[in-house]
């Protein structure tokens, strides 16, 4: 993906986490550029001077890339962990945008082959699911086996070691991470 592509995808993401958050009405986005017309996962993640304030995502690509974009950043801004202390519009010019575009998920049967920053992982039995994206990895530290664990625990709900347990999946995914932090706005 280019720095223009980039720029671009994150240009629809700001205009549409300003009017969500806002209550203006959301613009719908087209674009002739194939890649934003690609079936793509991807995340978009708010930060507050270096604090989460919201990160939603998609895996399954059923829409374009451009559509899963605007809806995402749409979502970043109820994201459920925030409800009672939703992004403001007083916010919005300390508020930086990431967004993650997700390559297809692939099953593991060797969860530590996994790449600590390169790989996310996508863990679910049952019901019950949870995710880091790749960087999760790399902003704490944590070794394979803690990237792992934090993950079956602490999202999915799971004990620490399912991921060791032949009824739980494993997937891995890797992501392209761009924002506006390296990229700038416009």
């Amino acid at each position: 993906m280019t720095d223009k592509q980039k720029k671009s995808l994150l240009r629809v993401a700001r205009k549409v986490v300003e009017a969500a958050v806002r209550s203006q009405p959301v613009s719908d986005f087209n674009s002739d550029d194939p890649l934003f017309n690609e079936k793509r996962g991807c995340f978009v993640t708010l930060h507050n001077h270096g604090r989460l304030r919201g990160c939603i995502g998609q895996f399954e690509p059923d829409r374009p890339l451009i559509k899963i974009i605007r809806e995402m950043a749409i979502a970043s801004t109820r994201d459920n962990r925030f409800t009672s202390n939703p992004v403001t519009p007083a916010e919005l010019p300390d508020i930086d945008i990431e967004i993650s575009v997700l390559s297809p998920l692939e099953k593991t049967n060797d969860p530590l082959s996994l790449e600590l920053g390169k790989h996310g992982i996508y863990i679910k039995r049952g019901w019950a699911s949870g995710c880091f994206l790749p960087q999760v990895a790399t902003e704490t530290g944590w070794s394979k086996e803690e990237f792992l664990s934090q993950c079956c625990a602490g999202k999915a709900g799971l004990s620490s070691n399912a991921w060791q347990q032949p009824d739980t999946e494993v997937l891995l995914f890797t992501a392209e991470v761009f924002g506006e932090n390296e990229l700038g706005r416009e």
